[in-house]
């Protein structure tokens, strides 16, 4: 028997239905980038009973990430979040692997999940478009890049979309699929069912700067800073009056250090310059950037995390 075999098997043991519409036939998948999005998304994958392999050229990353997806499944498991069977079934349907011909061995859908930065996707789909047929769905998760750019990089660039997920992926509902100018109808549909497969809620978004979801919540973040710099509240007043007053589960303050101020601070600038001066960054999101205040991955933001 195969480890390939073994892990159908150990799968099929955890006893799931198998899924009706366009994404019933998902049975193997490869996410490529084992960072803090690519493991979620893996993770989510995974619990939908798709073979998963996450991928990252750094081998010790790989390592960094199944370990990752093992501590949130014994955290949710020890706080009755999760499962017994739901830890299970990921642990059985997901593996790592840093040599991307192993990765991508009989995958039906490919999600791209590395840094924000516009040529490293379209290298990364250039070399996917090489390796995979035409049948493929190639999937990238943008915060706020253009996926008909992204698109342009790939043979049968009709097979690509976007499919922004939210950190942390295993607890947000949330993913926009992104039609790219080329996307085809199909392929779209493939992508919003393969997010209700997952447990998400998926919303059809035409490719634009921002989309919906980035636009809307960089305008909140960014107002939340010039108030702050300007001193109409503090930090907590501030987040307290969006959570309180308008129903949010978290305040964009809080939010933006969870996010990190560098990806909002690399957000901002991408819409300034598509978009007008209304998404300037204020001074003291660069000024904290530029300090290394980076939010809770550096320990401090707007809040202090060091505990």
């Amino acid at each position: 028997m195969t480890s390939q075999q073994g892990t159908q098997e150990r799968a099929t043991a955890t006893g799931a239905e198998q899924p009706d519409g366009p994404a019933a036939g998902v049975r193997h998948a490869a996410v490529i980038g084992a960072g803090t999005m690519g493991r979620g998304i893996a993770q989510a994958l995974a619990g939908a009973k798709v073979l998963t392999r996450l991928y990252d050229v750094d081998a010790s990353a790989v390592e960094r990430g199944m370990s990752a997806v093992r501590e949130v499944l014994d955290k949710g498991l020890a706080k009755g979040k999760t499962t017994t069977l739901e830890r299970d079934t990921v642990l059985a349907c997901l593996s790592g692997a840093s040599q991307l011909d192993e990765a991508l061995s009989e995958v039906q859908v490919v999600i791209e999940a590395v840094p924000e930065d516009l040529e490293l996707k379209r290298r990364i789909f250039a070399d996917l478009s090489g390796r995979l047929g035409a049948e493929v769905l190639l999937a990238t998760n943008p915060s706020s890049l253009p996926v008909t750019r992204i698109a342009e990089a790939a043979t049968h660039p009709e097979r690509v979309v976007g499919m922004h997920f939210f950190n942390p992926v295993h607890m947000m509902k949330l993913v926009e699929v992104v039609r790219a100018e080329q996307s085809a109808p199909e392929r779209v549909e493939l992508a919003l069912d393969l997010a209700r497969r997952m447990g998400k809620e998926p919303i059809d978004v035409r490719d634009s700067p921002g989309f919906a979801s980035s636009r809307l919540g960089l305008v909140i973040g960014l107002e939340a800073m010039r108030m702050f710099e300007e001193g109409v509240a503090g930090v907590e007043d501030i987040d307290k009056a969006m959570v309180l007053g308008y129903g949010f589960p978290m305040g964009p303050l809080k939010l933006t250090d969870l996010v990190g101020l560098d990806v909002r601070l690399a957000i901002a600038e991408h819409l300034e310059r598509e978009l007008g001066a209304r998404f300037a960054p204020p001074q003291i999101l660069r000024d904290k950037v530029g300090r290394g205040e980076l939010g809770r991955k550096s320990g401090h933001g707007f809040y202090d995390w060091s505990a």
